[in-house]
C-alpha cells in the first residue's frame, strides 16, 4: 500500500549534550550520595557499579546473583538488543555486590534480581529518578545540564578509550559489531576479556585476576 508519509525526511537527530565529567564532579556526586537520603549504601553502590562498568541502567536492574562469579570478578550484564557479556569488576565492587544480595535477601534466590531495598524489595528504575532529583538538590549543576545515569557511561567510556584504545572501549561498553560501527576494520579490532580487565585494574587501582601481569 501507498504510503506518503514514507517520502517525507525525518528530521534531524540532534547531538547529544552529554559529556565526561571530570573527576572533581564525580567526587561530589558520590560525597552527596553518600551523606544523604535514605538508603546511601544502595545509592553509593549505584554509582560506583555504573562508573566503574559504564553498563546502562537496563543491565543493573537485571543483575541476578547468579550473574556474579565472585572468584574472577566478572559480571554478567544483559543489556538492550539481547547483549549478554561478562564484565570485569573491581574485587571492591564485587564484594559490595555480593554483601548487597546477602543482606538483602536476594542472595537466597539466585535467579531473582539482585538490587533490592533494605527492606528486601527489588528496586526499579524510579530509584534512579529519586536519586538524580535528590543528587539535583544538592548540585544545581546536575539539573542544570539535565546530568543522569548515562553520563556516567559517556565519561568511564572516554577515560577508557584515552588511556586504552578504541577496541577496549568498545568491549567495555558492550558494543555488538554492526553496521553502525566506524568503517569495516571494527570487525577485526575485538579487545579481549583480559584488557578490559587492565583497563578496570588501572580505572580504579585495584588489582584484577583476569588482568595480565603490568
Amino acid at each position: 500500500m501507498h504510503n506518503p508519509a514514507r517520502r517525507v525526511p525525518k528530521p534531524r537527530r540532534l547531538p547529544s549534550t552529554r559529556r565526561a565529567l571530570p573527576d572533581s564532579r564525580l567526587a561530589e556526586l558520590h560525597r552527596v550520595a553518600a551523606s544523604t537520603g535514605n538508603d546511601p549504601s544502595l545509592d553509593t553502590l549505584l554509582l560506583r557499579l555504573h562508573t566503574e562498568t559504564a553498563c546502562r541502567r537496563g543491565g543493573a536492574l537485571a543483575l541476578r546473583p547468579v550473574d556474579l562469579d565472585v572468584e574472577q570478578c566478572l559480571i554478567q550484564l544483559r543489556e538492550k538488543g539481547g547483549t549478554v557479556r561478562w564484565q570485569p569488576v573491581s574485587p571492591t565492587l564485587m564484594s559490595h555486590l555480593h554483601t548487597h544480595g546477602m543482606q538483602r535477601g536476594s542472595g537466597s534466590d539466585p535467579q531473582e534480581q539482585l538490587l533490592r531495598y533494605a527492606n528486601g524489595s527489588p528496586i526499579t528504575r524510579r530509584r534512579y529518578d529519586h536519586l538524580w532529583s535528590r543528587l539535583g538538590r544538592y548540585l544545581p549543576w546536575i539539573t542544570t545540564q539535565q546530568v543522569s545515569t548515562h553520563w556516567l557511561r559517556h565519561t568511564t567510556l572516554t577515560w577508557v578509550e584515552r588511556h586504552f584504545g578504541y577496541a577496549v572501549a568498545r568491549e567495555f561498553a558492550g558494543h555488538a559489531t554492526g553496521h553502525g560501527d566506524v568503517g569495516a576494520t571494527a570487525t577485526y579490532i575485538r579487545a579481549s576479556l583480559n584488557e578490559v580487565a587492565a583497563a578496570v585494574a588501572a580505572l580504579t587501582g585495584e588489582d584484577h585476576p583476569l588482568a595480565p601481569d603490568r
